[in-house]
């Protein structure tokens, strides 16, 4: 089956994205002492560090299958997302305790029109180029995107909220606490983002089973060949963008070699329409033996009833 890369350029379209808001969020938050728009420019930092894992990623993941990989490199993508989702935590971490040092003791913010500007700028920028992400993400279904994306996005609301915030301090400047609320809720927000993409890498190194909605997918397609179809063992897991399925399909013993190769390659073609990207493969066995019809098992069972290595 031919590899989907996913071009690494995406990845440089986030480097580039986190350097301009970097820049933009530091100058706002020197033109302010804001320590709202320091939480928000430290994550633009993590950013620029996870576009950098994400492009070295992106181009192992890239490499075609070789004798030591024989399903390919697509599981390295998991460990950018994983990467992300740390660094997302530490960021936080750094924003919880710079909030709560100034909220002991609270500083005046000066400049705020051009700094909420600057800040507004940053905002567009992300936007911009999370949709960028996120197209590309749907379009080569690849993680790391994804993940990009959804972190530039996470900045994105909570730069709004940021924002919302300080305007409030624009037009009511004795409100000084508001400033370390505002971070201390970012900070919150940010490391729900970080566990959900750990949580989601972890799933895919565990090879979790396809959602319920891709599995009933796969069920359907096999029916839709043959509607009374007997099978069973069905397995199916995610390594990157390429999803892998397997399963044991029961056919009358005096079924020829030839019919059966060409009702499992029609079982696969419509598979993979309905999933592309799939490695489709296909235990065929008799339908009157006994044995192939215990479905309990995860290895093959041979005619004789003996189960195969698991």
């Amino acid at each position: 089956m031919r590899t989907h890369r996913v071009p690494p350029r995406y990845a440089l379209y986030s480097i580039l994205a986190s350097l301009l808001t970097l820049t933009l969020k530091f100058t706002a938050f020197a033109l302010t002492s804001s320590v709202g728009l320091l939480s928000d420019a430290t994550e633009s930092l993590v950013n620029l560090t996870a576009g950098v894992i994400a492009l070295t990623i992106l181009i192992i993941a890239a490499r075609p299958a070789d004798e030591k990989h024989a399903y390919g490199h697509g599981k390295a993508e998991y460990f950018s997302s994983g990467a992300e989702g740390v660094l997302i935590i530490v960021a936080a971490g750094g924003i919880a305790w710079a909030a709560w040092q100034r909220f002991l003791a609270p500083v005046p913010l000066g400049n705020l029109g051009p700094g909420l500007l600057v800040a507004v700028l940053a905002s567009i920028v992300n936007v911009v180029a999370a949709r960028i992400l996120l197209s590309a993400a749907k379009r080569f279904d690849s993680i790391t995107l994804e993940a990009d994306a959804r972190h530039l996005l996470t900045d994105v609301w909570t730069s709004a909220g940021m924002i919302a915030g300080l305007c409030i301090l624009f037009v009511a400047p004795s409100w000084l606490i508001l400033d370390p609320i505002i971070a201390g809720i970012m900070a919150v927000n940010i490391v729900f983002t970080g566990v959900s993409l750990i949580r989601r890498s972890v799933a895919g190194l565990m090879d979790e089973a396809l959602p319920e909605e891709q599995m009933h997918a796969i069920e359907e397609a096999i029916r839709s060949v043959l509607p009374d179809a007997e099978y069973h063992g069905l397995r199916a897991r995610k390594a990157g963008a390429a999803r892998f399925v397997d399963f044991h399909l029961l056919v009358p013993g005096g079924t020829t070699v030839q019919a059966a190769h060409d009702l499992t390659c029609d079982m696969e073609e419509a598979i993979r329409a309905r999933l592309p990207r799939s490695q489709v493969t296909v235990h065929v066995e008799p339908l009157e033996d006994d044995a192939s019809k215990d479905g309990d098992h995860v290895g093959g069972i041979c005619s004789d009833g003996k189960k195969t290595a698991e």
